[in-house]
């Protein structure tokens, strides 16, 4: 043993030993605070990340609600606009055949009264050319006191012609 008390060696020993026990004693502590303070900012750290994982899965499940919502509305309106389209179409094709009919109509009757109206201006020259071929055979054939009876009596049936 004395030669263990003279060794330089054991000396450095014991020095390193007494200094590690110092350490452990002073900074045992310093070191424990420090890595339960790392410990609880982990989990912390952990809890908030397992709190945001929680709601960003809830915002994913609301947004995919409000898609599906929205996909439906948006079917709802396509769905809305066909039948406006197709009542606007069966609506248009009424129009246009109601058009296409009164057109028709219009277009006959300016037809018939055209008609009417040529049918009217060959009798009316027809008349015409007819009086002017009796004045012309009145004026050549007949004398004027045969005229003057003819005009008379023309004259007389004038009230009842014309009633």
């Amino acid at each position: 043993m004395r030669e263990l008390l003279g060794d330089p060696e054991f000396w450095v020993l014991v020095a390193f030993v007494i200094t590690l026990v110092i350490l452990v004693r002073k900074a045992g502590p310093v070191i424990t605070k420090a890595l339960d303070d790392r410990g609880a900012k982990i989990k912390s750290e952990l809890d908030e990340a397992q709190r945001l994982r929680d709601e960003a899965q809830r915002m994913l499940a609301e947004y995919q609600r409000k898609q599906r919502d929205a996909l439906k509305e948006a079917e709802g309106i396509v769905a809305h606009a066909r039948a406006e389209a197709e009542r606007t179409a069966r609506q248009g094709a009424r129009d246009l055949e109601a058009a296409v009919e009164r057109r028709k109509r219009l277009a006959l009757e300016k037809i018939a009264l055209a008609e009417t109206k040529a049918t009217a201006d060959v009798r009316n020259t027809a008349v015409d050319i007819a009086i002017a071929a009796v004045r012309q055979i009145l004026a050549t054939a007949l004398d004027a006191s045969h005229k003057s009876k003819i005009v008379d009596e023309a004259i007389a049936e004038l009230p009842q012609r014309l009633h």
